[in-house]
């Protein structure tokens, strides 16, 4: 990564091991500029469940916020989680998403929980009765498709409500795949 950024007033050098070479009399440009880096590093946070879509067709997708503690989210904008093995659960006209791993905080001490536990899923009353109505059908399940950091800092879930896919779907859909991309070397 590199940002160089120059004004009249102010030159901002940053090489990719992430020295940072400051031009400038002002102490409050630096500091800004040093923040807005920072700020905008946070939010590169995307965790992808790849597995889910050889797995499952999506019928439905929500985005949903999860409630964590102080040291999940510290944990998780150091892109330690995995989602592969997570699926949705309601708990008393409650979504929770159950067997998602967040690995302890570093510097948590005793404020860490544990990794594996259920962690509630927030959405609209209106979405959750939606999903609870249509999870009634059978070989229906909530699947996590990817978790991240919105421009507002706070960690969200996509959802998707699914059917697994049988043995010959995968198998269309690995040939669909590959003829996809024999189509794309023949254009080029």
């Amino acid at each position: 990564m590199f940002i160089d950024y120059q004004d009249a007033s102010l030159s901002i050098n940053m090489t990719p091991n992430g020295i940072m070479a400051f031009e400038t009399t002002s102490l409050r440009e630096r500091l800004f500029f040093y923040l807005y880096i920072l700020m905008s590093a946070e939010n590169h946070v995307n965790i992808k469940n790849r597995r889910a879509s050889f797995e499952y067709s999506f019928i439905d997708k929500y985005i949903a916020g999860i409630q964590l503690t102080g040291t999940e989210i510290k944990s998780l904008r150091e892109s330690k989680s995995n989602i592969n093995d997570a699926f949705g659960v309601f708990l008393n006209d409650e979504l929770y998403i159950r067997n998602m791993h967040i690995a302890h905080y570093f510097n948590g001490t005793y404020n860490n929980v544990e990794e594996k536990r259920d962690r509630k899923l927030l959405l609209n009353k209106r979405e959750l009765h939606k999903l609870q109505d249509k999870l009634k059908d059978k070989g229906l399940t909530i699947v996590p498709l990817r978790l991240f950091i919105n421009e507002k800092g706070f960690a969200k879930l996509e959802i998707a409500l699914a059917k697994g896919k049988k043995l010959y779907d995968k198998r269309e859909d690995i040939k669909k795949r590959d003829s996809e991309r024999e189509m794309g070397r023949l254009r080029k």
